[in-house]
């Protein structure tokens, strides 16, 4: 009997299918994603290829991707990357992986962001905010903190790869910045969901770092800090956007008015979900 011919149409018909009854999220879209990645090409490729002969190597290379993806390992991790507003950012088992809806720190971000300002993004992980405003806003200062060497190691390369001017620094939030800097913007997506909800969390969720993701009894350990420390850093009319779970509706609003901001305000994400923090500090006086 003749070998059968595995052709990215077929490979795509199959893994579609194995991948849906494994409950595994867009199955589509995954197998063609690990399968542009074992090709070497992109998805488009795959189509304009549709009937062209998978040599042996590429088709143990796809099937190992398979493999390890129905095992509950993520998709960004099995391809190394990840697209996040716009830009391609390389990710790993060292960082979280760059959600879509943290794009909307972005853009308010940028909003907010004067032409030649400064910004911070306190636990950057894979650089993805640091980046995003750095290549948004062209000649500000856009520092970015980890307390993670390793996680530090991905963002500086990501912000290399794609030339993005962002100051990096090894620490715990503001411990390692100097004296004497204010910034116009802080922005983090800290770690936030409470250590009793971890156990629940998607199997490809708790294959990232626990670091980007506990944030202690009641999601707010992190964030308690990041919040007190604020108005230190920040210029008057400043502004601090945070992410946060969606039982801070009301707790994270008055913890950052506690602190000493002018306004704050939860808001919610496109589907409907309380997803952010706005909070500004007062503007300066007027002049007499």
């Amino acid at each position: 009997m003749a070998e059968e011919i595995w052709t990215p149409l077929k490979l795509l018909g199959w893994t579609q299918g194995f991948f849906a009854g494994k409950g595994i999220d867009a199955p589509r879209l995954t197998a063609e994603l690990l399968l542009a990645t074992a090709l070497g090409c992109d998805r488009v490729r795959l189509y304009l290829d549709f009937d062209k002969p998978v040599g042996d190597g590429e088709l143990a290379r796809f099937r190992d991707l398979v493999k390890r993806r129905s095992a509950g390992e993520p998709t960004a991790y099995l391809t190394g990357a990840r697209e996040f507003f716009g830009h391609r950012l390389a990710v790993d088992a060292r960082v979280l992986i760059p959600r879509p809806e943290t794009e909307q720190l972005v853009e308010l971000g940028l909003e907010a962001l004067p032409e030649g300002g400064a910004a911070l993004d306190l636990g950057t992980g894979s650089g993805a905010l640091a980046i995003a405003l750095a290549l948004g806003r062209p000649g500000a200062a856009v520092t970015a903190v980890d307390l993670s060497p390793e996680a530090l190691d991905v963002a500086r390369a990501n912000a290399t790869a794609l030339g993005a001017p962002v100051t990096f620094v090894a620490g715990d939030l503001y411990a390692p910045l100097p004296p004497g800097l204010r910034f116009d913007l802080v922005v983090s997506n800290p770690p936030y969901v409470p250590t009793a909800e971890l156990a629940g969390l998607q199997r490809e969720v708790l294959r990232e770092p626990r670091l980007a993701l506990d944030g202690g009894a009641d999601g707010l350990a992190v964030l308690r800090r990041v919040v007190a420390g604020a108005p230190a850093w920040l210029q008057p009319g400043g502004l601090l956007l945070l992410e946060m779970h969606e039982s801070h509706l009301e707790s994270l609003p008055a913890l950052c008015l506690a602190a000493g901001f002018e306004r704050a305000e939860a808001r919610r994400d496109l589907a409907g979900l309380p997803r952010l923090t706005v909070a500004r500090m007062a503007a300066p006086a007027p002049p007499a």
